[in-house]
């Protein structure tokens, strides 16, 4: 299950990227050049390399594994903790930076308490009111060290009513990762390819900070796709597949997307993340609609083949197929994010937004192809 060749590989460059931490080299050749995100992406995926097999083999021995079922679609036991393997080469990249601010440290405290969390429940099990109750105080970490949705101040109560709304939100795509974790590398690609996004905008409008974090988040999840692309070797777990929904929820409150645009500034996290945020409020409503869900445990406990990568598996497409397409989807939403803070005409933000709305119309009617081609009424499996 471990691949030696490619752990020395992975150890080797690991080692000579560490070699040169000290003043100068290639570590300093970055920061000088502006290219900082290179190294801790670098960082990260060399560090994840050599985690990934470590965190298979730690899960054959405690009994982490993840047994096919009815509603699987692997035939054989899989290693399911490979989110450690994430967690530790994010924080590697992070801890590296040494540039800590208030918010960065409630995200590395709140992102923690996430991937405990996953972490005991891919190995032991929780109940979804666990899961529910320390996912709400990872939110409330964070926005106790002032990482919160930024309302006017005349709004009644804004900063409660801004710290209400930061839970909800990151509780919400915590979990709308945790279901897009369904085939082999969606996950993790989605989770490289949305931090890749948020690092591009955020270099360029030069917050550095924000780009730092989400190269952290690329190098890892571009390096797990090493074990997770299909045939998967590793799962990212709940450990991982809600760690990575964390880290960029509070990506997305930590960029300023906008000055003086509250369209621009809204509109921007959610065209970034706006697959996994559709398929969850999608099959929300849908299974309220047909009563396969009646209250939050059986929303959170609920295991349907009802999502958009399963509506596309029905229609003929294989899992890579499929995963190419819903991330060609995502970056589509994702250069509109980027081109939207660009244009100046209030015509040509609609235009943008107009464009958004049509591919959602586009996965809305390739949803319900997918379900009419088994006959199945929504959200059954």
């Amino acid at each position: 299950m471990i691949n030696r060749q490619g752990g020395f590989f992975s150890f080797a460059v690991l080692a000579v990227l560490l070699a040169l931490l000290p003043p100068g080299g290639f570590s300093a050749w970055t920061w000088t050049e502006g290219l900082r995100w290179v190294y801790l992406f670098l960082i990260a995926m060399s560090a994840v390399f050599l985690l990934a097999p470590a965190s298979a083999w730690l899960a054959v021995r405690i009994g982490a594994m993840d047994v096919p079922n009815a509603r699987k679609v692997h035939s054989s036991p899989v290693p399911r903790i490979g989110g450690a393997a994430v967690y530790l080469a994010f924080m590697a990249a992070v801890v590296r930076n040494q540039q800590f601010s208030r918010e960065i440290y409630g995200i590395m405290l709140g992102g923690t308490i996430i991937f405990a969390l996953g972490f005991m429940d891919d190995w032991k099990g929780l109940s979804a009111g666990k899961r529910l109750f320390w996912q709400v105080v990872a939110a409330l970490v964070v926005t106790f060290f002032g990482l919160r949705l930024s309302l006017p101040s005349c709004v009644p109560f804004s900063v409660l009513v801004a710290t209400v709304l930061s839970v909800v939100w990151l509780v919400g795509i915590v979990n709308a990762f945790n279901f897009m974790d369904g085939i082999d590398g969606l996950a993790s690609s989605m989770g490289a390819v949305c931090a890749l996004l948020f690092l591009g905008i955020g270099w360029n409008s030069s917050q550095y900070p924000l780009s730092f974090i989400s190269a952290a988040l690329a190098g890892s999840c571009a390096g797990f796709l090493r074990m997770n692309w299909r045939p998967a070797r590793v799962f990212l777990g709940d450990s991982g597949s809600t760690f990575i929904g964390f880290i960029l929820g509070c990506l997305a409150l930590y960029g300023s997307w906008a000055t003086n645009n509250p369209a621009v500034s809204l509109s921007t996290p959610l065209l970034v993340l706006g697959i996994p945020i559709f398929d969850i409020i999608y099959t929300t409503v849908s299974r309220v609609r047909n009563g396969s869900v009646t209250n939050v445990r059986e929303w959170l406990e609920y295991a349907g083949k009802d999502h958009f990568h399963h509506r596309l598996m029905k229609l003929g497409l294989g899992v890579e197929q499929t995963v190419g397409f819903i991330v060609l989807l995502n970056i589509c939403l994702g250069l509109g994010a980027w081109t939207i803070r660009h244009t100046v005409s209030r015509l040509g933000t609609l235009l943008l937004l107009t464009q958004s709305v049509l591919i959602f119309l586009i996965v809305v009617i390739l949803m319900l192809l997918g379900r009419e081609m088994t006959g199945q009424k929504d959200e059954t499996t």
